[in-house]
């Protein structure tokens, strides 16, 4: 059978499964058999487990949640981060703290301004990234939910790290295997020319250390651990490691590693972010709304314990 169209079945109580149909050669999938609108059963959560480590990003379709819903679902796989801690507190849309505001709306639901300071910064999420890396424990899963999508453009596309780093050169997987990179917010929105933060936030955006190549805690998988939020390699001149993160990116979202999510209204999409970069695309943002709502659960412990 082709790796494409491969199904995964999981046995969850007797005469029952879930399944997961895969949707590129190397990794993500469409779940099959949910209702995320009820509350998950210790099988079906250790079901989804099981297929975030074969495949990284998984796909409910059609799954009308709210977000006391979105949020119940998300804290059953751990304890979930709050939103907006590094930046933008003041800008809050939603009631519960924890859920992050992926759209392009004000507070009164009115599409922003297009100089408006968040939609500014929120550009950066158009580059390659892993959210929280710029934590000192980066995150461990992403559960994005669709609301409202625009008609054309504003696809999430995704890149397999392991995939990636099994491909890599031996002797540049050698050259990069115990490198520790800073991550910050202020590094990947310098990016895009934005360096509107107050001293507060830049306090806030102090830069961590992490592994650039990881160890999946349960596989045992090597993978990149690359993001936008990287500006340093330490023991490195800036120049030069700039380029050596830019080079292994472009390396590491070639086609044969991606995978496009095109939104339809109430598509859940989760992810790994120990082992899978993502950004968005672009739309008519000053024309269309886009309405998404996540929650993210932490991480365990810091890259820099990982045995690689």
């Amino acid at each position: 059978m082709d790796s494409a169209s491969t199904v995964f079945k999981v046995q969850i109580g007797s005469g029952q499964e879930v399944q997961f149909t895969q949707l590129r050669p190397t990794f993500a999938a469409q779940a099959h058999g949910f209702d995320l609108s009820q509350p998950i059963t210790d099988a079906q959560r250790d079901a989804i487990d099981q297929a975030m480590e074969r495949f990284a990003v998984v796909v409910f379709s059609d799954q009308k949640l709210d977000d006391e819903q979105l949020f119940s679902f998300g804290a059953r796989f751990g304890p979930i981060e709050g939103a907006g801690t590094t930046t933008f507190q003041d800008r809050r849309r939603l009631a519960n703290a924890q859920i992050n505001d992926i759209s392009n709306l004000q507070a009164d639901g009115t599409i922003m301004p297009a100089d408006d300071r968040h939609r500014m910064s929120g550009l950066g999420n158009l580059l390659w990234h892993s959210d929280s890396s710029y934590k000192t424990v980066p995150a461990q899963y992403s559960f994005l939910h669709a609301r409202v999508v625009p008609p054309e453009g504003g696809e999430t596309e995704f890149a397999d790290m392991r995939a990636a780093w099994d491909e890599l050169p031996a002797k540049l997987k050698e050259r990069v295997k115990g490198l520790i990179c800073e991550h910050s917010m202020i590094y990947s929105r310098g990016k895009i020319g934005f360096t509107d933060f107050s001293a507060e936030e830049i306090k806030r955006c102090t830069p961590v250390p992490q592994r650039l190549v990881r160890r999946h805690e349960k596989t045992g998988r090597l993978s990149l651990f690359l993001s936008a939020h990287i500006g340093r390699i330490e023991g490195w001149q800036t120049p030069e490691a700039i380029l050596l993160i830019q080079d292994l990116t472009e390396f590491a979202t070639g086609p044969q590693f991606v995978y496009q999510h095109k939104w339809q209204v109430n598509d859940l999409v989760i992810w790994d972010n120990r082992t899978t970069m993502h950004r968005g695309r672009s739309f008519e943002s000053h024309t269309y709304p886009r309405d998404l709502r996540r929650v993210t659960v932490q991480g365990s412990a810091s890259t820099l314990r990982d045995c690689v």
